[in-house]
């Protein structure tokens, strides 16, 4: 029996993934999404035994917390969750470049696999699928994510505002102290959509569409708490006022930025 119906993570044991360009050792992290207990506890297991922190949800709204409080590599995802729209799922995190997104599910026709791949999966598996060809599939989809941050990396400037250094390939936050700072998804995204539009008005239509993507279906008050989220997190390493809120309108990004 699974003792969290929302979050487990497994101990990093056995083999870990290995990276095939630089040849060092990698950990990655799975969120699975099913509903079929069993199932998910077993290939949590599995994974966990090849050297992946790995998470599970049940649910649609299990799986939006997890997103929205842990960092994830990779989501393998049934598209027949209970309380949500699989592909609608995937199309969301289909925005995010650095998210791998393996639809498995017993949908195996090749009408489903072509909707899923067309819905923004990377790639689609037919139930049953044995456990090391997920596994190969799981590798094979994060090294060709690695590989395209390092090409992205070697060009992409960073960004610096008020004393802070923000990569947003790297995915790396320092303060005016050049200490890292991590930040949820949600409000990654965010940020990286506020320095690249700062000192201009963003509506929360524009902010949905910029860091959500077209396809999110998110309300405008999520909106106001992931900016009161990010502006809180930003509070504790710097008092100075970076994100203005103006009324009826929008938010505002206050602070210079400067391409690296």
């Amino acid at each position: 029996m699974l003792e969290s119906p929302l979050r487990r993570s497994f101990s990093l044991i056995g083999d870990v993934e290995q990276d095939s360009v630089s040849g060092t050792s990698t950990s990655s992290r799975v969120l699975l999404i099913d509903a079929d207990e069993k199932h998910r506890g077993a290939t949590a297991r599995f994974l966990a035994k090849h050297g992946y922190e790995v998470f599970h949800a049940d649910s649609g709204a299990a799986a939006c917390a997890i997103l929205e409080m842990q960092p994830v590599d990779v989501v393998i995802l049934d598209v027949l969750v209970p309380g949500a729209d699989g592909l609608s799922i995937a199309r969301k995190l289909s925005v995010r470049t650095e998210l791998c997104v393996i639809i498995v599910s017993e949908l195996g026709s090749e009408l489903d696999r072509i909707i899923g791949l067309e819905a923004g999966a990377d790639d689609y598996l037919a139930k049953p699928v044995s456990q090391r060809e997920l596994l190969a599939r799981i590798r094979a989809v994060r090294r060709r994510t690695v590989q395209a941050e390092r090409a992205d990396t070697a060009t992409s400037p960073a960004y610096g505002f008020a004393g802070w250094v923000f990569d947003a390939e790297a995915r790396v936050l320092r303060d005016p102290q050049g200490q890292a700072l991590s930040l949820p998804d949600g409000q990654f995204a965010l940020l990286r959509t506020f320095v690249q539009h700062p000192q201009r008005v963003l509506t929360r239509d524009q902010l949905l569409e910029l860091a959500s993507g077209p396809s999110s279906d998110a309300y405008d008050r999520a909106i106001d708490t992931q900016v009161s989220r990010l502006r809180r997190r930003l509070r504790t390493r710097c008092a100075d006022e970076l994100i203005r809120t103006v009324r009826s309108e929008g938010y505002m990004f206050l602070p210079r930025v400067i391409s690296r």
